[in-house]
């Protein structure tokens, strides 16, 4: 009976194995928001690593997070380093991309609590007097990122975080 039992567990840890390795091989979580307001106002508040507080829910996860910024002052070339508790975590962040009032890319590397390798995306779409907002972040699933996922929703989990921050910068740019 407990060899059945021992085995059992073996052909299923096995087939998570080779299930995980089959999942794809990157990811995207994507949210999308309409502000009304022109985006040449929501620009610079994604544009300035300075500027995040008013918005970044990641802001808020730790109050005693070290943050340090280099590079440019906002654009192309700005960097922001943070290090925080275990919610937190630590990692930079850096623009490689600026095109005025119509999109932000950021390369973005985790350091803690795992290692990760992504870019995050910020595209603004005039829409009359309004602007849709979109925040993308997108990268390789490496395996470990794979297995995880078959027991966690990366996009349920960061989508809620997106969400969050697309409402906070709605509201900070809408008065």
């Amino acid at each position: 009976m407990l060899k059945t039992i021992v085995l059992a567990v073996l052909a299923l840890i096995a087939a998570l194995l080779i299930y995980g390795a089959t999942r794809p091989d990157s990811f995207r979580v994507e949210r999308t928001t309409r502000i009304e307001a022109p985006a040449e106002k929501i620009f610079p508040l994604i544009d300035d690593f300075h500027r995040w507080s008013a918005w970044s829910p990641y802001e808020k996860l730790d109050p005693a997070m070290k943050r340090s910024y280099g590079g440019a002052a906002s654009g192309k070339g700005a960097t922001y380093a943070w290090e925080g508790n275990s919610k937190a975590g630590a990692g930079t962040m850096e623009i490689t991309e600026s095109q005025p009032a119509s999109k932000v890319a950021i390369k973005l590397d985790f350091v803690k609590p795992f290692e990760g390798h992504n870019t995050a995306e910020f595209t603004l779409q005039p829409q009359g007097g309004a602007t849709q907002v979109t925040w993308a972040m997108y990268g390789p699933s490496p395996y470990m990122a794979k297995l995880m996922g078959i027991f966690f929703d990366m996009d349920q989990m960061i989508g809620k975080d997106f969400e969050a921050g697309l409402a906070n910068l709605k509201s900070a740019t809408e008065k």
